[in-house]
């Protein structure tokens, strides 16, 4: 069972705290968006066109931590302050999943036009990757043919892809075509070059997406890009930095996306 500590709302959601049985935090979120935000793919963007926000029964999307603490303590990332984590047990991830649906009783993920659960928010999912995709097969086997799961990673080497396929979307967080500073940003070892990330092929429904948090102009190198990345099948998802503590400490808490989330 997850207790519920304290949560913020967006106009467009809600982000929570939560606490397992023994006392480690995670963080779960419920957000919404329109529809036409799904085609980023078709329209060279993902920015909102007018005030309307969407709703639950268009694009619902669950955030769901993977682990409690995160051992990868990128940069700008609220959650390498953490002084401990643990790997969250398949019961975990899915409870957070059942948290948010008992919080919103009147929306049903059957009747949704997109239900999205990102495993996106603390820890990094292949390093729990066992029960990440345990979590996986018991909420496709509750809701069957309804489900995106959109599965996010730095890259760690050695890892296992073939079981990314169908519902199951992948998103490689590199943040800089620079490896040196790269490597800064992302300081765990165990991680893939861009070289043999794009050599890295899924079944998925969907492209593999290359997701950039960019902190400096210099980051986005288009060459780079081009030598390394099929566009076939990868495309770009550039992200504004949510400051925090850990980027304010990292002097990097102003990135080259201006957005903010909407209060």
């Amino acid at each position: 069972m997850l207790i519920n500590k304290c949560n913020k709302r967006f106009a467009n959601g809600i982000v929570y705290l939560l606490e397992t049985e023994d006392g480690f935090p995670l963080e779960t979120t419920d957000t919404f968006l329109p529809s036409y935000t799904k085609d980023a793919i078709g329209k060279h963007q993902n920015a909102l066109t007018d005030s309307s926000l969407g709703s639950r029964y268009e694009r619902w999307m669950v955030g769901v931590s993977t682990m409690s603490g995160c051992p990868v303590k990128c940069k700008f990332c609220a959650t390498g302050k953490m002084k401990r984590y643990r790997k969250l047990s398949a019961e975990e991830i899915v409870g957070q999943v059942d948290f948010i649906l008992s919080n919103n009783p009147d929306y049903d993920p059957v009747n949704c036009r997109e239900f999205k659960i990102n495993y996106t928010r603390m820890g990094e999912p292949f390093l729990n990757v066992d029960n990440v995709r345990e979590a996986i097969r018991i909420i496709d086997e509750r809701f069957p043919g309804q489900v995106h799961h959109y599965v996010s990673t730095v890259g760690i080497e050695g890892s296992d892809f073939s079981w990314i396929k169908d519902n199951i979307t992948l998103q490689f967080s590199i943040h800089s075509f620079d490896e040196e500073y790269r490597d800064w940003l992302i300081p765990i070892r165990r991680k893939l070059r861009l070289s043999d990330m794009g050599k890295v092929r899924t079944e998925s429904n969907l492209k593999t997406t290359l997701n950039l948090t960019l902190v400096r102009q210099e980051d986005f190198d288009v060459g780079e890009l081009k030598k390394f990345f099929d566009p076939e099948f990868f495309f770009v998802k550039l992200s504004p930095i949510n400051p925090n503590d850990v980027s304010d400490e990292n002097n990097i808490s102003n990135g080259v996306i201006e957005q903010s989330n909407l209060v």
